[in-house]
């Protein structure tokens, strides 16, 4: 089974893909290296290649009757070349979807933590050679700060990249909103929020900036301690004791750090289950803390992958 229940809500892991990225030392510049150990592999990095492993996946919830999907993974047909084992893919995510009692039309809410190819891909699909919302009933809740920083209108706003990878991000992004977020703001399924943005009683977005400008977290509020869903905000579980630890694409590093700390303490005092976007093994974990450090407290019952 791929479902847990939190504070009520019924939460479902549906995975588009698993595999291993960039080196670690390229992806997470400020880890030594000796803090990648067996402990971590083989879930989420691979020792003998020294490659980051990562699940791309969305979080299907069942709240208060309606189905919400978190981030939409990358889609099949697109072109990435900025990542390219992630270019052009053809998988069964729809299938999955359905395999867990959802059809595109029963979905209500998609939440994109943020735009990045790999949070909005399934935001649209090819039809008849045109990019159309896959869930046609949906309203897309996309961050307002995210949205015109990467408008193309916008495009001389965006700081110069730093290296030819972020040349080549900077480019591809262009390619992800015009055909993962231009066709939903067409149709009028759109929404942004700027600040934060109430789903209903249980759920509330939260900004959590610095991996983009408006990179974001959804709270479930709950009193075991909830959940919260950090998108990009932790990509390793090595981030959850070193949350200083950046990633390389994070866009604004030091705003990246602040609100990874400042999630992760929350989390931590609450004892809150974490759902990143991209940890593979067990998907999510429950934290407390120690001293006044989170830590995992236990990983959570979902299957391993």
């Amino acid at each position: 089974m791929s479902t847990i229940d939190i504070g009520g809500v019924e939460v479902e892991r549906v995975v588009e893909w698993v595999g291993p990225l960039m080196a670690v030392d390229t992806l997470f510049p400020d880890t030594p290296g000796d803090e990648w150990n067996d402990d971590l592999a083989p879930d989420h990095w691979v020792p003998d290649s020294r490659a980051y492993r990562a699940a791309i996946q969305t979080w299907v919830l069942r709240s208060q009757g309606r189905v919400i999907l978190i981030d939409t993974g990358v889609g099949n047909d697109r072109d990435r070349p900025q990542i390219p084992p992630l270019s052009h893919l053809n998988t069964d995510f729809l299938g999955q979807l359905a395999a867990v009692g959802v059809q595109p039309g029963d979905v209500d809410v998609v939440v994109n933590t943020h735009i990045h190819y790999d949070h909005v891909g399934w935001n649209t699909r090819l039809a008849d050679g045109r990019w159309e919302p896959t869930f046609p009933n949906a309203t897309y809740v996309v961050p307002q700060a995210d949205y015109e920083y990467y408008h193309p209108d916008n495009a001389h706003r965006m700081r110069a990249p730093r290296t030819e990878d972020e040349r080549a991000r900077f480019e591809g992004i262009r390619l992800v909103f015009a055909d993962s977020i231009a066709p939903v703001y067409e149709t009028g399924q759109m929404t942004t929020h700027e600040g934060g943005y109430r789903i209903d009683a249980r759920l509330r977005i939260e900004p959590a900036p610095g991996h983009t400008p408006g990179s974001s977290v959804v709270w479930l509020d709950a009193p075991d301690g909830g959940a919260v869903f950090v998108g990009d905000l932790v990509h390793t579980p090595l981030q959850i004791g070193r949350p200083g630890d950046c990633c390389a694409l994070d866009l604004d590093a030091d705003g990246a750090r602040a609100s990874r700390r400042a999630v992760l303490a929350e989390a931590g005092r609450r004892g809150s289950t974490l759902l990143p976007a991209h940890f593979a093994g067990r998907g999510a974990a429950r934290l407390g803390m120690t001293d006044s450090d989170p830590v995992i407290e236990e990983w959570a019952d979902l299957p391993r992958i």
